[in-house]
């Protein structure tokens, strides 16, 4: 059973039955808003089931779109949080990006600015690393990009997005070695983005994210995870009752080899570890449990098939 990224929108009315159909075909749900009388539901579905799930949605006001990011952490990186660099650039591309299914955290490097004193710290450099890939929002200039680059590249070992008010070839030319991806004509602008070129920016942003993240889905397809990270969720949200107590509007954050768990570490990790998934199968058997760098929160990284021979 092959599951696709989709969002749901449709009225609060009879929404739970839409709910009720998506785990019954075997989906999962990612994350729900309630906003005024709308409902959104962003999932994982059986590609089969798409149509039946619009068919039974049409009478309830209910729309299925694709959502390519459904499941992905991104990690929005700009040089720093003045007002130069902040808000509208890294706002709209933050805010574009969670539209198609996202969860995106802006991060903003204490000391990114400057060619002379441009520098990245370890806690950053760990963050963004914590992220299933990172998209960095440059400046205009090429001299001042392929100065600062390097240093603010080193030690990241997720995909890197690369945007700059440059066009995209020169962006190539100006990177040694390459990123996975780049775009162009994405600057500093000191405005909200609201033209249809300026839009039409934004989506080749998604664009190139969702291609970046496609081929990193399919290096993962040839060794696949000991266990769904959707489904490690739905483990957790059943067995953990404390989780049920977080405020944040995602509990439990996905991601495509793992979960962002929003309990403290030293808490929850022995409890997580030990909680079983099946008879004889816990959560530790499958999952590395590790200390998050953002708040107290933990981390876990699901093993591949190759390091544990089961899948459940």
């Amino acid at each position: 059973m092959i599951l696709v990224p989709v969002t749901y929108k449709g009225g609060i009315y009879r929404h739970d039955e839409i709910i009720d159909l998506i785990e019954d075909l075997g989906g999962y749900i990612i994350q729900k808003h309630m906003i005024a009388q709308e409902v959104v539901l962003q999932a994982l579905v059986p590609k089969d089931d798409i149509e039946l799930i619009r068919r039974i949605g049409k009478p309830l006001t209910g729309e299925v779109t694709p959502s390519p990011l459904v499941g992905t952490e991104i990690a929005v990186v700009t040089m720093s949080l003045e007002i130069h660099h902040l808000p509208h650039a890294s706002c709209d591309v933050a805010e574009y990006i969670r539209r198609f299914g996202a969860k995106t955290n802006m991060i903003g490097l204490a000391r990114g600015f400057g060619k002379r004193i441009s520098q990245m710290n370890d806690e950053e450099r760990d963050v963004i690393n914590e992220h299933d890939c990172a998209v960095y929002l440059l400046g205009d200039f090429e001299t001042c990009i392929k100065h600062k680059f390097p240093v603010l590249r080193r030690g990241i070992d997720v995909p890197i997005i690369l945007c700059g008010g440059p066009p995209t070839d020169v962006l190539k030319t100006l990177i040694d070695p390459p990123v996975d991806g780049y775009v162009g004509g994405v600057g500093r602008f000191m405005h909200r983005t609201k033209e249809s070129e300026e839009l039409s920016k934004m989506d080749e942003v998604v664009d190139e994210v969702t291609r970046v993240l496609d081929r990193k889905r399919e290096v993962m397809a040839k060794d696949p995870l000991s266990i769904s990270p959707a489904r490690l969720m739905d483990i957790i949200y059943e067995k953990i009752d404390e989780i049920h107590d977080v405020l944040s509007p995602t509990p439990i954050t996905v991601q495509m080899a793992g979960l962002r768990v929003k309990l403290p570490y030293d808490t929850f990790a022995s409890l997580l570890r030990k909680t079983e998934i099946d008879e004889g199968i816990t959560i530790g058997d499958l999952a590395d449990v590790h200390p998050s760098r953002m708040r107290d929160y933990i981390l876990l990284r699901i093993k591949p098939f190759s390091e544990t021979n089961m899948v459940v």
